[in-house]
């Protein structure tokens, strides 16, 4: 955007004058003979002056093509703040869902853990079947391994946020 307002500048430039000093020195002769003598040796300097006046037209196109190139600049910018924006948001939202996605897990985990300990207990004391040992073992297995692969999925959404946020 920067080297797009640069252009604009510089096309802007056009509509003034510029002024420059120049200088010529050199030989010039009727005859080949009379250019290594003293009379043939010429110096001029002097301003010169340029100033398109007569390309106007052209040159303030030239100025509406660049503003033109410079909205352009400020949209895609706008358009890429915007998209970094929802990048992060998106990645913040994700982390804090599986956050709360854990840490509801972990409390389900430790009910079947108690789950098991009664239904081992119960077991033991002859009052159930080996049957509901064997149910609480797998609900606690299942619930440690979404808790697993939540809290994974909890880090991948933090590293999501720190690449949304630029970082390596």
């Amino acid at each position: 955007m920067a080297a797009a307002t640069a252009r604009v500048g510089v096309a802007t430039a056009d509509l003034y004058p510029r002024f420059a000093l120049g200088a010529t020195l050199g030989r010039r002769s009727a005859g080949v003979t009379d250019l290594a003598t003293g009379p043939s040796l010429f110096w001029a300097i002097g301003p010169t002056v340029r100033w398109p006046v007569f390309s106007g037209g052209r040159v303030r196109a030239n100025i509406q093509v660049h503003e033109a190139r410079l909205e352009q600049s400020r949209h895609r910018l706008e358009s890429l703040t915007l998209t970094a924006i929802e990048e992060v948001e998106n990645a913040l939202v994700a982390r804090d869902l599986d956050q709360q996605r854990a840490r509801s897990l972990a409390t389900a985990v430790a009910a079947a853990r108690e789950a098991l300990a009664l239904a081992t207990t119960r077991y033991t004391s002859g009052l159930e079947s080996f049957l509901s040992v064997l149910d609480a073992e797998r609900a606690l297995y299942t619930f440690e391994a979404e808790l697993t692969d939540s809290e994974a999925a909890t880090l991948l959404d933090v590293i999501a946020v720190y690449k949304a946020l630029g970082g390596g």
